[in-house]
């Protein structure tokens, strides 16, 4: 009975079944044909899934996004990275980086930045003299960082099914974020040395000035909800809706590019957006109470127990785990059921639940552009029509360098845990 319970959803994933589904499925099959628990028992666990107050800061940060990135906004962003490192070597690639950086802490979604990114810097890429291979790669891994980048949709996942502050989560997301974009940046200079891709515009005090001058409100959002939630102002939901506010006003009364129609359909968006993370949310609540009364967290701790693995060992097949599950699964899914599973693990092992979050988040910013089903490379491949063999291809050196990054956030926990105070 075990083992087909293991093979129902492994068989489900393979056919193509949407995540919430396997999960619903593995739950139900062990609540009819192991437990002796009432089927009552799985509409509760999947409505205490969603019972929490953190989880109200998605749909606003998803609507936020959504405002920030359809219209003017990350235009004038870019204009501002490119003003600042346009005399450097591989400018606009670095500015690419810099964009979707600055972007993720905007919006929060991978898919997004990728998306408004492709549009604005995929065409001037190749008439700056770079490869289709290289602008695909650069947009696409360069997005991930927003997995990272608080305010991060992953976080506020993993802080709940975790019970891990999610403003800690945030400020322990910072530095390694940065830190993937720093890796980036040094192998975007070093590609642009070889290939002789020059820069973009002169250094120009001025015309930073003016950039930073049109792009102000846009970098305004970022700011209220980082000083308002580590100067003890609001909570991370309150911050949310804070931001939604701010976005509504700024691209309806200051930037005028969105009317009332747009308002409409971005709010739309951002409700099936919503409406997609928490039916996964409530399934893997599900997943979760299944997990728990099955005692499978308690085996996996005693089976590495007896393997008397060191932390860095863990870490180390933890990171293995996490690496292909990102190849195949969503961030969002990949939270939700892993986490319940790999937590009690790294809690026997002596490792910061913080620090394993940053880990955990990472591993799957990495996943969003790693074949076969990294969903930045079917936006771009939607987007622009690029062929597979070059997207795979392109967005390969960009994995070595995160997976670098990756080794040092893992190994070096102070970089996630020095702004938190640990």
């Amino acid at each position: 009975m075990t083992a087909a319970l293991v093979a129902l959803p492994l068989a489900m994933l393979g056919a193509g079944f949407p995540v919430f589904l396997v999960l619903l499925a593995a739950a139900t099959a062990y609540a009819v044909f192991v437990s002796d628990v009432p089927p009552t028992v799985l509409h509760q666990a999947m409505f205490g899934g969603v019972d929490s107050f953190a989880l109200l800061s998605i749909p606003f940060f998803l609507f936020a996004g959504e405002l920030m990135t359809s219209g003017v906004i990350a235009r004038r962003i870019v204009a501002l990275v490119v003003a600042v490192v346009g005399r450097l070597p591989g400018s606009l690639a670095l500015a690419t980086v810099g964009t979707s950086t600055i972007v993720g802490a905007i919006c929060g979604s991978s898919a997004a930045a990728t998306a408004t990114v492709g549009r604005i810097l995929y065409v001037p890429l190749q008439q700056a003299g770079y490869s289709r291979r290289f602008a695909t790669g650069v947009i696409a891994a360069s997005a991930g960082i927003d997995v990272v980048i608080p305010p991060s949709i992953a976080m506020i996942l993993y802080g709940v099914v975790a019970e891990v502050s999610v403003p800690k989560l945030f400020l322990a997301g910072v530095l390694p974020g940065l830190l993937l974009a720093g890796f980036m940046a040094l192998f975007i200079m070093a590609h642009a040395a070889i290939a002789r891709v020059g820069g973009t515009s002169p250094f120009s005090l001025a015309g930073i000035g003016a950039a930073l001058v049109r792009a102000l409100w846009a970098l305004g959002m970022p700011t209220i909800v980082f000083v308002g939630i580590y100067g003890g102002v609001f909570s991370p939901t309150e911050a949310a809706g804070i931001a939604c506010v701010y976005a509504a006003l700024v691209s309806a009364l200051v930037y005028r590019d969105i009317g009332p129609r747009a308002l409409l359909r971005l709010a739309a968006d951002a409700m099936v957006l919503t409406a997609q993370i928490m039916v996964i949310v409530a399934a893997a609540g599900v997943f979760a109470w299944m997990l728990t009364t099955s005692g499978t967290p308690a085996r996996l701790v005693a089976w590495i127990a007896a393997m008397d693995l060191s932390p860095w060992q863990v870490l180390l097949v933890i990171n293995i785990v996490l690496l292909i599950a990102g190849c195949f699964i969503d961030p969002t899914s990949a939270v939700l059921v892993l986490t319940p599973l790999l937590l009690p693990i790294v809690k026997h092992a002596g490792i910061d639940p913080v620090h394993f979050g940053i880990v955990m988040t990472v591993n799957l910013s990495i996943g969003m552009f790693t074949p076969p089903f990294g969903l930045n490379l079917f936006v771009m491949q939607s987007l622009f029509n690029v062929p597979t063999g070059d997207l795979y291809r392109g967005v390969m050196p960009f994995i070595a360098v995160q997976v670098s990054a990756l080794a040092v956030v893992t190994y070096v926990p102070a970089i996630s845990l020095i702004l938190v105070g640990g």
